[in-house]
């Protein structure tokens, strides 16, 4: 252990190097990360990730997937608080290691978004059976912070330096295996307007800014795309909240609509039917003006990260009514323009822009589905 103050300050900033480095080359990162997986696990032609059963072979309701919840359900995999992994953490000015990864990003590099909170965490998932499902228990925010962005911290390190060990990347083994690491799921929606006069078809990105998000900074991504997770910690929203609909919902409401994050339901449940943005997104889903279908989950080869793909085709009278005024900037980065949905667009982005693996793949899919 160093011992002097010199030497836990040197430790510190050579953790800080390896993060910085991991931020502003994420992208390629990523994409030299997902060499390491066979062609058979890379999602359209992307370096997204997943098994056999993760991928239907055509698009799901988004509504007809069964959620499965289980609050009892424990997890005995990599925690990423190990001591090999605590190991491999700078010093505290006490001499002792941070006792995680999200320990050390909340002193040394936090962004301007970075809170635990109570998630859905996957246990097991079949998309392509008769009836396709989810399972889920209860898991936290830091849990996938502290071996999924821990992984990829270690991939940067090895990358500057071969001989760095990898003590939580090498444990965990197939990142798409819930039963190996705590593994939330974002669920990333591509929003596509239909216009019903031309026929033509526009998208919508997000570019997350490094500044403001711990995952995925500097790369662009489809939008909205939030955790699934209880909307706050009280209990009735554990149960209230569990509804993929519901999650999308809320994230269209806050990242097309500008609506505050504050449901109010840290002292009420949220009452969906009888919120206008809520029952008019519904209403909508249920006369055919909006469509909404998963195409499958797959898992970032970098960071871990795993995403429910979902697509949202809206008709314009609705998706005119429901976002009036799109903002441009939010709290974890920038909205860009509309982009015509052609094949064109989609390879430019997910071929020569630093888009995250799961929004690339969204992109490929919808393109080969034409979900527009």
């Amino acid at each position: 252990m160093p011992d002097s103050t010199a030497d836990v300050e040197a430790g510190r900033q050579a953790w800080f190097a390896v993060r910085r480095h991991l931020v502003e080359h994420r992208h390629r990162l990523g994409l030299d990360a997902a060499e390491a997986f066979p062609a058979a696990r890379h999602v359209a032609g992307t370096p997204l990730l997943a098994p056999e059963t993760w991928l239907p072979t055509t698009p799901i309701p988004l509504t007809s997937i069964a959620l499965e919840f289980d609050p009892d359900a424990t997890f005995t995999g990599v925690t990423g608080r190990e001591p090999a992994a605590r190991g491999e953490l700078p010093l505290r000015s006490d001499g002792t290691h941070y006792g995680s990864y999200a320990e050390t990003i909340a002193d040394l590099a936090p962004p301007a978004v970075f809170e635990d909170r109570p998630t859905y965490r996957l246990i097991a998932a079949d998309l392509t059976g008769p009836n396709p499902f989810l399972r889920l228990g209860r898991g936290s925010y830091f849990g996938s912070i502290n071996t999924g962005e821990a992984s990829a911290h270690e991939f940067t390190a090895q990358r500057l330096n071969p001989n760095a060990p990898t003590p939580v990347r090498t444990s965990i083994g197939a990142p798409w295996n819930p039963a190996n690491r705590p593994t939330n799921i974002a669920i990333s929606t591509l929003t596509i307007r239909r216009d019903v006069d031309s026929g033509e078809s526009t998208f919508y990105l997000h570019w997350r800014d490094p500044a403001k998000v711990g995952h995925a900074g500097g790369l662009y991504q489809v939008v909205p795309s939030g955790i699934f997770q209880p909307s706050a910690a009280a209990v009735w929203n554990e149960h209230n909240d569990f509804s993929l609909w519901h999650n999308l919902t809320r994230e269209l409401a806050e990242e097309l609509a500008a609506h505050p994050e504050d449901y109010g339901s840290a002292t009420a449940p949220i009452p969906y039917a009888h919120w206008p943005f809520a029952t008019q997104l519904t209403d909508a889903l249920q006369a055919g003006t909006a469509r909404a279908h998963c195409v499958g989950l797959g898992v970032d080869p970098l960071t871990f990260a795993t995403d429910l793909l979902t697509v949202l085709s809206l008709d314009s009278t609705i998706f005119d009514t429901l976002f009036p005024n799109l903002p441009t900037t939010n709290p974890e980065g920038r909205l860009l323009t509309p982009q015509p949905f052609t094949a064109e667009t989609i390879n430019t982005f997910t071929q020569t822009h630093p888009t995250q693996p799961a929004g690339a793949a969204l992109l490929q899919l919808a393109l080969h589905h034409q979900l527009q």
